[in-house]
C-alpha cells in the first residue's frame, strides 16, 4: 500500500495557514533538505484547490525562468498532481487531474494502486483534516516554527475523538525549527489519577 504523507509548515500554536512574515525568516538549508526528503517519498501530489492555484500560479513560471529553483519547479511539473475540487477545472499545468468522486474512496484507491510509490499532501489543510478523520493519513511531517502565530487556520479542527500519534523521528534545526514526524497509533489504555498519583512530586 502506498503511504499518504502530509507535510506542513506549522507554528508552535498549531497554525498551519502560512504567513510569510513568520515562515520565511526560518527557512534555511535544513528546511530545504527536509522538504526535499518529503517530496522524494512520493510520486503523486494530492492537493486542494487553493494550494493547486497557488502552486500553478508560481512554479511553471519559475521553471521557465531557469533560476536556482528551476530544478524543484521541474520536479513539481513532472509529478502527477491530483486536485481536490468541488468544481470542474481547466488545467494549464502539466500532469494535473481532478479527483474522481468521494475523497476518502478515491484516496483509498490511490493507496491500493500498485503503481504508486507514495502520496504526498503539501499544505491543503482541509484535505488533511478529511483524511485524518477517515484514518487514511499514514504520516504527519511537521516543521514546527518557534513562533506563536496567534491567528490563522489550525491543523487540528474541533471534534469528539482525539487523534493519538506516536513520534517516529525528530530533528532540531539551528533556527529553532523542530521537525517532527508522527504516525497514527492506538489510544493508550485508560488511566486515571489513582494510577499515576505515586508519580506526583513529593512536597517539601
Amino acid at each position: 500500500m502506498a503511504k499518504v504523507i502530509s507535510t506542513l509548515f506549522i507554528s508552535a500554536d498549531g497554525v498551519a495557514e502560512i504567513d510569510p512574515d513568520w515562515h520565511f525568516p526560518y527557512f534555511d538549508d535544513n528546511m530545504g533538505r527536509a522538504v526535499t526528503e518529503d517530496y522524494d517519498t512520493s510520486d503523486v501530489l494530492l492537493i486542494g484547490r487553493v494550494t493547486y492555484d497557488s502552486f500553478a500560479g508560481a512554479w511553471p513560471d519559475r521553471e521557465a525562468a531557469g533560476g536556482e529553483d528551476a530544478g524543484f519547479a521541474k520536479q513539481l511539473g513532472d509529478v502527477r498532481k491530483v486536485v481536490v475540487s468541488r468544481q470542474p477545472l481547466e488545467f494549464s499545468w502539466r500532469n494535473s487531474e481532478i479527483i474522481d468522486g468521494d475523497l476518502p474512496a478515491a484516496v483509498a484507491a490511490l493507496k491500493a494502486d500498485a503503481g504508486i510509490k507514495g502520496i504526498l499532501i503539501p499544505g491543503s489543510i482541509s484535505v488533511v483534516q478529511q483524511l485524518l478523520a477517515a484514518g487514511l493519513v499514514d504520516e504527519l511531517r511537521l516543521l514546527v516554527h518557534p513562533v506563536a502565530a496567534r491567528k490563522g487556520r489550525r491543523l487540528f479542527d474541533d471534534g469528539d475523538t482525539p487523534y493519538h500519534l506516536r513520534v517516529t523521528a525528530t530533528e532540531v534545526f539551528p533556527t529553532g525549527v523542530l521537525r517532527v514526524i508522527y504516525a497514527p497509533t492506538d489510544a493508550p489504555g485508560a488511566v486515571g489519577y489513582d494510577e499515576v498519583k505515586d508519580q506526583v512530586p513529593a512536597g517539601n
